[in-house]
């Protein structure tokens, strides 16, 4: 038997291959968009990929599975469970099939198991794996959004996300009832979930990439829970604040994620056609360079998002659907990584590249590369009491409501470029901050953008406060948008 799993770190997103050597038989689970990741190492292994599923309707990429089911010549398999208001819009297209709860994948010396797992979705499913060449105890579950290491699937995406309204404490229960179902299951079973740490779908995710059944009942705190009030109570509370572009995916996802050959590879355009892009009305321009050749200088009314971990979260929080997006990159193999990642989520109206040679030609042309100031805390401090600057906090809630900075504003970079901006001083500095100087320099950019005219960037953000020992608040809600 093989088992092959797929990790995607910018999304904590993981997927596996399960083959049968002696038949050449591959399953594939949890495929993201980029196919050839999987066709490349079927090939390497001398497998066949016969089946293509996918453990429910995921919310934080967009599914590679219908792709790679069309592109393999495979049969994809799809949950039918949970009921009628929440199914697949395509699940009755030639080479799918609806799998249910006990139902069995046939994959040569390798049995599969379907086991219907609701609560973070109604449809959720796991996959429980028997190597049947070696014993024929079960030797583990890809138990998808279920089970993580150290937690469980949240259960609220679906009211939040989906718009199912009073789902939220149902879902709880359901999940709730899954958990129990698991604890009568052999203790050795292998956890292989489909998130790692970093990811929204959960609030505590654990980096070790598996775990054991009986490590996770003595470890993981949702099985601590005796009871279902006590577990819906905890894990109702502390979830993250889901990403906005989570609704467009969970609707992408189950009516149909469009099927591509493959990735893009955007074109470098012309130094002169970045002044048609960057007087459209309706373009983007998104600077990835590092944040500090943004700063340096940057062209007004851009966007810097580096290229790096946390680029596709925050392109998917930030970045329209529905608007040609260009790049501001240093090369070209930074921009096609960048490609790739908004493929991910689904982003696929980018239009081409500039380089430093349009920069260039336009400051040549024009003189009025803008820069960002940066500061740090002292020099924040100054400003706050001799120009009456005022500091604005761009992280989560949770994160808000573990300390922040005393006298300042609540405004989530994720609803930044959305928020009413009005409760926001123009007559004086504007201070950025959040854990570290990364969120608060893309909001700089977005504030810049909108028109403000002193927006400064504090380096190194709350840790380096708590370092310093100045003063942070807690207990007080926050002045939010």
């Amino acid at each position: 038997m093989l088992l092959r799993r797929f990790y995607e770190d910018k999304l904590a997103q993981a997927s596996y291959m399960i083959g049968c050597q002696a038949t050449g038989m591959a399953l594939v689970v949890d495929p993201h968009r980029d196919s050839e990741v999987y066709l490349r190492a079927a090939a390497e292994e001398g497998l066949v990929i016969t089946y293509v599923s996918e453990t429910h309707i995921h919310a934080d990429y967009l599914s590679g599975a219908r792709q790679l089911a069309r592109r393999s010549d495979a049969t994809l398999l799809l949950s039918g469970e949970g009921g009628e208001e929440w199914q697949y819009g395509f699940i009755k297209e030639e080479h799918t099939q609806a799998v249910y709860d006990r139902d069995e994948i046939g994959l040569g010396n390798v049995g599969i198991e379907i086991l219907h797992t609701p609560g973070h979705t109604p449809e959720h499913i796991s996959f429980m794996i028997t190597d049947r060449a070696a014993s024929p105890e079960p030797l583990g579950v890809l138990t998808g959004d279920f089970i993580f290491v150290g937690d469980v699937g949240r259960p609220d995406l679906l009211e939040k996300v989906a718009g199912v309204s009073d789902s939220m404490v149902a879902s709880a229960c359901l999940l709730f009832e899954s958990l129990s179902r698991f604890r009568h299951f052999p203790e050795h079973l292998q956890i292989l979930p489909g998130h790692g740490a970093g990811s929204a779908c959960g609030k505590a995710l654990g980096s070790v990439p598996s775990s054991t059944l009986g490590y996770e009942k003595l470890a993981n705190w949702a099985f601590r829970c005796e009871t279902e009030e006590e577990f819906v109570g905890m894990v109702l509370e502390g979830q993250p604040e889901s990403p906005t572009y989570f609704e467009k995916m969970k609707e992408v996802n189950r009516d149909g994620p469009p099927i591509v050959d493959r990735l893009p590879m955007l074109e470098l355009l012309e130094p002169r056609a970045l002044h048609e892009a960057l007087l459209s009305d309706h373009a983007i321009v998104v600077d990835i360079r590092k944040a500090s050749a943004f700063r340096a200088g940057h062209l007004p009314g851009t966007i810097s998002i580096p290229l790096g971990k946390d680029f596709p979260t925050w392109s998917g929080w930030l970045l329209p659907y529905d608007r040609p997006i260009y790049f501001i990159a240093e090369s070209s193999n930074a921009t096609n990584e960048a490609a790739r990642d908004l493929a991910l989520v689904g982003i696929d109206n980018l239009k081409g590249f500039f380089d430093a040679k349009a920069l260039k030609l336009w400051s040549e042309e024009s003189g009025n590369l803008e820069r960002t100031t940066s500061v740090n805390w002292d020099e924040a401090e100054r400003a706050v009491t001799e120009e009456k600057a005022f500091i604005v906090d761009v992280r989560g809630l949770s994160e808000w409501n573990e300390g922040y900075v005393p006298g300042a504003k609540h405004l989530h970079l994720g609803h930044l470029h959305t928020a009413d901006l009005s409760g926001l001083p123009r007559g004086c500095p504007l201070l950025l901050y959040c854990r570290s100087g990364y969120r608060s320099g893309i909001g700089t950019s977005i504030l810049e953008a909108a028109g403000f005219d002193d927006v400064r960037n504090i380096d190194g953000g709350i840790l380096d406060r708590m370092k310093r020992g100045l003063p942070i608040e807690q207990g007080v809600s926050p002045d939010r948008e």
